[in-house]
């Protein structure tokens, strides 16, 4: 089972990946040098650290709140919870797009304006109250992309051809099940993560590969595209989706 890991020791195994030292990190994050010490020896980080942590490593915002477990704010939130079970069907439209129209896909996403959010944030379910694991920090991650167990299957069988059940999915956030360099590969691919950042944080990991799932050779090239357009997905609402799907089917006319 995953050793639990808090956001300093996480913070610290990147910064070592990255060569990255305290006073040079500090700086570029514009946080006191003592305080950004205090969290890599265990203090809870705020809010606001967060924030100018994630532009100084490279990170979303998001997902620097995913690593350190709090609440995620309302603005950083996908827009509209019921619209998460569309998500996978628009990214297998997508993978199936030639390059250029699967790039025309995504800066009309881009294009469309935020609407004003009409359903509250989703509370995480009862299976979704995680322990403190790393495997937990991966999950909230997809959840980021307005993605459920459920979702998180299916897109990673789209982009990397992982077949896995959702109970899977479900049981690397509970510790059940390793995230072996193999699974931290297809992650990073949907999350649009380098995959040494999250080899470097999860620490010892498992060697011998996906013994839990079949794996299909290679990752689909439309794969950073995706990582792009989950991220655009999930600040729009379920009928703007709705009218994606409809445009994407009549070859965005």
């Amino acid at each position: 089972m995953t050793a639990q890991a808090g956001f300093g020791v996480l913070l610290g195994r990147l910064m070592d990946h990255r060569e990255l030292g305290v006073g040079l990190l500090s700086r570029q994050a514009e946080f006191g040098e003592a305080g950004l010490r205090a969290v890599l020896k265990g203090t809870a980080p705020d809010p606001m650290l967060l924030r100018r942590l994630a532009p100084a490593l490279g990170w979303r915002t998001a997902d620097l709140f995913a690593l350190a477990g709090p609440p995620l704010p309302e603005d950083l939130a996908p827009l509209d919870a019921t619209a998460g079970r569309l998500v996978p069907h628009l990214v297998k439209r997508a993978v199936s797009l030639a390059p250029e129209r699967r790039r025309e896909l995504l800066r009309r996403v881009r294009s469309w304006p935020r609407e004003n959010r009409t359903v509250p944030v989703r509370s995480p379910r009862p299976s979704e109250q995680y322990p403190p694991l790393f495997g937990a920090a991966l999950l909230r991650m997809l959840a980021n992309r307005n993605l459920d167990w459920t979702g998180s299957a299916r897109v990673l069988h789209l982009v990397s051809g992982l077949y896995v059940s959702a109970a899977t999915i479900g049981g690397v956030g509970h510790g059940r099940v390793e995230p072996t360099r193999d699974l931290l590969a297809d992650v990073a691919v949907v999350l649009g993560i380098p995959v040494g950042d999250l080899v470097a944080m999860a620490g010892p990991v498992g060697e011998a590969g996906l013994q839990w799932g079949e794996r299909l050779p290679g990752r689909h090239p439309a794969g950073p595209d995706v990582a792009e357009l989950l991220v655009e997905l999930a600040r729009l609402s379920r009928d703007q989706i709705l009218r994606l799907g409809v445009e994407t089917e009549a070859g965005l006319r």
